[in-house]
């Protein structure tokens, strides 16, 4: 920092005092103390090596050097001033926050949290597009990105990231299998299958390793596949295997000779994460943020899964309500509820902690 790199700060205070002709009132106007405005006024003199202002218990007044400077100085800072006003008002790029997903289909979670930031910051621009797996940290630090929603990421001490909300995994099986009559599922009834996971240009969609060791724990075996979902879906019909899925995803794709069938059990939840740069200069980025903890807060009950092996009969959704035992509650993952089984409209997702 050069000695006058607080120059331009120092001078709101002189000014503000020039302009109330006494630091009692500019420290009013400027919301600080009055000891704070006399303080910075002393440090620009210094700096300067110049006496700025006559004092006395009227207030204070400008010396005739003081005068002479200020005159100089007074068309360069206002110049300033309205450089950056300007500066600010026509900076799109700073009203537009870009948001990628990483095979990740939605959910009710970030449906709201965008409704409601877009009712709190109708002036910021959303764009939303998908990231592909291997380019989301690289793309979030070169700030292709502003955010990105994701599944499991490794560790990365250039990026922030938290998770933000849970999903209850689903397994697309064959209409003809005889596992269709169950309500829920484990892993262990797979054991014998083949599980299906896309690997094309985006990469896979769930943690590979992870699925690895359920295979050695017992679970299916994993076959990658050089493939969209869409590929898998249509090999899942024709007796190839099954395939998983988060509940937003199974809820919006729908086949007639297959069906989802929730996960319950270990390893039967997934959690998404939000990635960003803490150095990202948006207020829009730390508003969304704010924004995501605050309702993942208000929103995580006893339905929020925080130990591998809770069971599902608290969260499973009622998405597939043909699926869904009457013994078991109906509230959804992807629509977390109060304890009182209402909508939490809790004040703490009202508003941002941050910005």
């Amino acid at each position: 920092m050069t000695r006058n790199g607080h120059a331009l700060q120092l001078l709101t205070y002189v000014f503000a005092a020039i302009d109330h002709g006494s630091l009692r009132q500019a420290a009013r106007v400027l919301r600080v103390q009055e000891s704070s405005v006399s303080r910075n006024v002393v440090k620009l003199e210094q700096l300067l090596e110049m006496q700025l202002f006559e004092r006395n218990v009227h207030g204070v007044r400008l010396t005739e050097t003081g005068r002479a400077w200020i005159e100089i100085v007074r068309d360069h800072y206002d110049g300033l001033l309205d450089a950056f006003a300007e500066r600010v008002r026509d900076n799109k790029d700073a009203k537009t926050l870009r948001i990628g997903l990483c095979w990740v289909t939605g959910g009710e979670f970030l449906k709201r949290l965008i409704a409601r930031f877009n009712e709190l910051y109708p002036d910021v621009r959303l764009a939303i597009e998908d990231v592909p797996a291997r380019q989301r940290l690289a793309a979030i630090r070169r700030r292709r990105f502003d955010i990105v929603f994701t599944h499991g990421v490794g560790a990365d001490k250039t990026c922030r990231s938290e998770v933000f909300w849970q999903e209850r995994l689903f397994v697309l099986l064959p209409s003809s299998h005889s596992l269709v009559e169950k309500p829920m599922l484990k892993w262990s009834d797979l054991a014998d299958m083949c599980l299906l996971v896309p690997v094309g240009l985006d990469g896979p969609p769930l943690d590979l390793r992870l699925l690895e060791r359920i295979a050695a724990d017992g679970g299916p075996a994993v076959q990658t596949c050089r493939a969209n979902r869409a590929t898998i879906i249509f090999k899942v019909q024709l007796g190839q295997g099954v395939t998983l899925a988060e509940a937003s995803y199974a809820r919006t794709v729908a086949t007639d000779s297959a069906q989802w069938k929730p996960l319950d059990g270990n390893n039967s939840v997934s959690s998404i994460r939000g990635i960003w740069l803490d150095s990202n200069p948006k207020r829009a980025v730390l508003r969304l943020v704010g924004l995501a903890k605050n309702m993942a807060a208000a929103e995580r009950g006893p339905e929020w899964v925080k130990q591998p092996g809770v069971t599902a009969s608290a969260i499973l959704p009622s998405l597939f309500p043909e699926s869904r035992p009457a013994a078991i509650s109906s509230l959804c993952p992807c629509e977390p509820k109060s304890l009182h089984g209402q909508r939490d409209t809790s004040p703490d997702d009202r508003q941002p902690k941050y910005g």
